[in-house]
């Protein structure tokens, strides 16, 4: 998995990932101790709201940033919304009004939400070997959770010398330093972009891909399923550690640890598997496993909270971790096959925005419904949903999924260059097969992928 690093290009894109995660990780504690300072007891309501501002703000910013992408080096944008992420975390120690948390956390999140998929739309063309990119998916998946596991880490040692104010400053150093490795990499040229429209018609394409391309409406499935059993862990871990089992504050590191765990796990395992198991059967396997042990999880909670229950819920929370990475971290792949490299920006955009709709879905369900019905009743709904998503994504998903696909012309002249190597097929319809992908010449996914021609 390593090898990659001997990409310099790479090692530096990389680099800049790690050093911004941690600074992104230090201004998550210190937003945190901000926010009591200055709301107190009501810290968690702002908190919660603005987490609901982080997932909006990534849900309306990034299809128009990846529209935006294309007209814009994407160095210069990469570097413009690091220094932009730099000045907010410097401004972040004069706040002392809610209404300005609010404020700097949209602006912060505008800026990620501009900057993440522009990112992971250039490794596939530092990375163009598959088995490369499968390992660089691998280490962004292993450099978050890492971060999430060390950071809180990071900050509880660095407050024990300076107080939080100071951990902004870390942010700060974080992101600077990455938009200096930005600089220093060379960075592919973009291909050019053969599509016309203003920038409402780019930001429409992506939504408008994962709609048409059947492994993609399958890909949105599982970010739903993963979305539903991520938020009974990110949103009610406290609730059960600290009102079911009674357990002191320090364990909620411990189970949100055994969540990463298994996501660690499963991030270094992932290479070797995928070059065995192909993206469809380890995603959709992942994808059935949760709403499994969401039951487990239900069954747990309801129980006694004895011995055996608080080491079957370590269990629970490393399995979900351990699926969910291996639902999610594989759909780069199935991305980067399913468009165009001129459109992949738009198409990482999309992505982005539409499985953070998926959170904000299911955020505010599992903290309802704990708070209405119950921890048990909650991972039975959440359980219900991941089911049906996971269900959706086997069926959307064709187990025959060829790249290459025959299909039929109807809309081109004779003699356009896209023309080259097709025959006509019957009366003012050409045909021919090759890595069907939708784009300006391909609207709709052809109506049989498997024999005879299809109109479009």
């Amino acid at each position: 998995m390593l090898a990659v690093l001997h990409n310099r290009t790479y090692r530096h894109l990389f680099t800049a990932q790690v050093v911004a995660l941690v600074g992104t990780g230090l201004a998550t504690v210190a937003l945190t101790l901000l926010a009591y300072d200055i709301a107190g007891a009501e810290a968690g309501a702002v908190l919660g709201t603005a987490l609901a501002i982080k997932m909006v703000a990534y849900v309306a910013i990034a299809p128009v940033a990846g529209a935006l992408a294309d007209r814009v080096p994407r160095r210069a944008l990469l570097v413009a919304m690091d220094l932009a992420r730099a000045g907010v975390a410097l401004a972040l120690p004069f706040v002392d009004q809610v209404w300005q948390i609010y404020l700097v956390v949209f602006v912060l999140q505008a800026a990620s939400a501009a900057f993440t998929p522009t990112f992971q739309a250039t490794i596939p063309r530092v990375l163009p070997a598959e088995r490369d990119y499968t390992n660089a998916l691998s280490l962004s998946r292993l450099a978050y959770d890492l971060e999430s596991l060390f950071s809180p880490a990071l900050a509880a040692l660095l407050l024990t010398a300076v107080s939080y104010n100071w951990l902004f400053a870390g942010t700060t150093v974080g992101f600077l330093a990455s938009a200096a490795l930005v600089v220093s990499a060379v960075l592919p040229k973009a291909p050019p972009v053969e599509r016309t429209g203003g920038a409402y018609a780019k930001a429409a394409f992506g939504s408008r891909l994962f709609w048409a391309t059947p492994r993609l409406r399958a890909l949105l499935a599982l970010d739903l399923a993963v979305a539903a059993a991520g938020a009974i862990v990110f949103v009610n871990t406290v609730v059960v550690v600290r009102e079911h089992f009674r357990h002191p504050a320090g364990d909620v590191s411990l189970a949100l640890g055994a969540y990463g765990a298994g996501s660690v796990l499963a991030a270094l395992l992932l290479p070797r598997l995928l070059s065995r198991v192909g993206d469809r059967a380890v995603m959709l396997t992942a994808a059935l496993a949760l709403p499994a042990v969401l039951t487990a999880v239900a069954a747990v909670t309801a129980a006694a909270p004895g011995g055996w229950a608080w080491a079957a819920l370590l269990a629970a929370w490393a399995l979900v971790g351990a699926a969910s990475s291996a639902a999610l971290t594989p759909g780069g792949r199935v991305i980067r096959r399913s468009a165009a490299d001129a459109d992949l920006p738009a198409a990482f955009a999309a992505q982005f925005s539409l499985s953070h709709a998926c959170w904000l879905l299911t955020y505010p369900l599992a903290g309802w419904l704990a708070a209405g019905t119950g921890l048990p009743a909650t991972a039975v709904i959440l359980g219900v949903v991941a089911f049906a998503a996971a269900i959706g994504a086997v069926a959307l998903w064709p187990r025959r999924d060829p790249d290459a696909l025959q299909h039929e012309h109807t809309d081109l002249p004779a003699g356009h260059p896209h023309l080259a190597d097709a025959h006509r097929f019957r009366a003012g319809g050409w045909s021919h097969d090759h890595h069907y992908v939708i784009d300006q010449h391909h609207h709709a996914w052809p109506r049989s992928a498997r024999s005879g021609a299809a109109a479009h």
